[in-house]
C-alpha cells in the first residue's frame, strides 16, 4: 500500500521567470526592427493595493525590456477627462497596450472604461469584444490571471483532454474565462459558485480545481479529490492579517497532487501573462 505524498508545488515564481526570459528575448528581437512595445499603465486615485499591483507590472516591464508608461490621476478625474486619455493612448503608435488599474473611483462607469479601450491594445482581456473572441476560439487577447492559470497547469505535464475541471467563482475577469479556457483544452468542465449546492460533491470528482472566490479556506481537504491539481486565485486576509489564498493550503496538500501557494502562485503569472500580451499586440502591430 501506497501512501499519499505531500502535493508538488507549482512555482509561479520560477515559471514566470522562464517566462520572462522569453519575452525578454522576443522584445529584443522586435526592438532589432524598430519596434518597442509600449504599455500604458492608468492608475486613478490612491486605493494601496492597487499601487503595488501598479508598481509590479511597471518593474515587470523595465525587467523584459517593455517600455512603460505610468500615469497616476487623482480620485477627483472626471469620467470624460480619462475617457480622453483612453482615446488619445488608442491614437499613440508607440503604445501598444492600454490597462486601467481597477478598482476606479465610484463616479466613473467601469464598463465605458474598459470599452474605451482599442480592442488591438485591450492587454487585459477584459473588453466585451475581447470576451467574445474568447468565447468562439478566436485569437483575441486573454485575460492574464485565468491564462496564468493555464500555463501553471500546463507546467505540471497535465493532459486536459478529458479530464474533469472544477471552478469555484463566476467573475468575468476569472470565474467564465477560466472555464471557457479550460473547455478549449478539452477538458469537461463544471463551475461553481455562491448558489451551488454542496461544492464538495463537485470538487471531489475532480482532476483540476480552480478556487476563484477570493474568500479564504473556500477549497478544504476533504474536499479534493487525491492527486487533483489544485490552483488557487484567492488573495486574502484572514482574521490575524495574514494573507492567505481560497484554498486552505496546509491541508490541502496533503491530499492534492499539486498546488499553487499563496503567494508565490497564481499572482506572479497574471503580470507575466500581461507582458507575453503586450508584446503579442506589438508583434502584431509591427506585422
Amino acid at each position: 500500500m501506497t501512501t499519499q505524498k505531500t502535493a508538488q508545488l507549482i512555482d509561479g515564481i520560477a515559471l514566470s521567470v522562464r517566462l520572462r526570459a522569453d519575452v525578454a528575448a522576443r522584445v529584443l528581437a522586435l526592438k532589432a526592427r524598430g519596434v518597442t512595445p509600449g504599455l500604458a499603465v492608468i492608475l486613478v486615485g490612491e486605493d494601496p493595493a492597487s499601487a503595488v499591483y501598479v508598481r509590479n507590472k511597471v518593474k515587470g516591464c523595465e525587467d523584459t525590456g517593455v517600455r512603460s508608461i505610468f500615469e497616476k490621476y487623482d480620485a477627483t478625474m472626471t469620467q470624460e477627462a480619462l475617457l480622453a486619455r483612453i482615446a488619445a493612448l488608442n491614437a499613440d503608435p508607440d503604445i501598444h497596450g492600454i490597462l486601467v488599474q481597477m478598482p476606479i473611483p465610484k463616479h466613473i462607469n467601469p464598463h465605458k472604461v474598459i470599452e474605451a479601450i482599442a480592442t488591438t491594445k485591450d492587454v487585459d482581456g477584459y473588453a466585451t469584444l475581447s470576451a467574445g473572441e474568447l468565447m468562439t476560439g478566436q485569437a483575441g487577447f486573454l485575460p492574464c490571471t485565468p491564462y496564468g492559470c493555464m500555463k501553471l497547469i500546463e507546467s505540471t505535464g497535465l493532459d486536459l483532454r478529458g479530464k474533469h475541471a472544477v471552478v469555484i467563482g463566476r467573475s468575468n475577469t476569472v470565474g467564465k474565462p477560466m472555464a471557457l479556457l479550460l473547455l478549449q483544452a478539452n477538458a469537461t468542465v463544471t463551475v461553481c459558485h455562491s448558489a451551488t449546492v454542496n461544492i464538495g460533491f463537485h470538487t471531489r470528482q475532480a482532476d483540476v480545481v480552480v478556487a476563484a472566490v477570493g474568500k479564504c479556506n473556500v477549497l478544504t481537504a476533504d474536499m479534493v479529490k487525491p492527486g487533483a491539481v489544485v490552483i488557487d486565485v484567492g488573495m486574502n486576509r484572514n482574521a490575524e492579517g495574514k494573507l492567505c489564498g481560497d484554498v486552505d493550503f496546509a491541508n490541502v496538500k496533503e491530499v492534492a497532487g499539486f498546488i499553487t501557494p499563496v503567494p508565490g502562485g497564481v499572482g506572479p503569472m497574471t503580470i507575466t501573462m500581461l507582458l507575453v500580451n503586450t508584446l503579442e499586440a506589438a508583434e502584431r502591430a509591427a506585422n
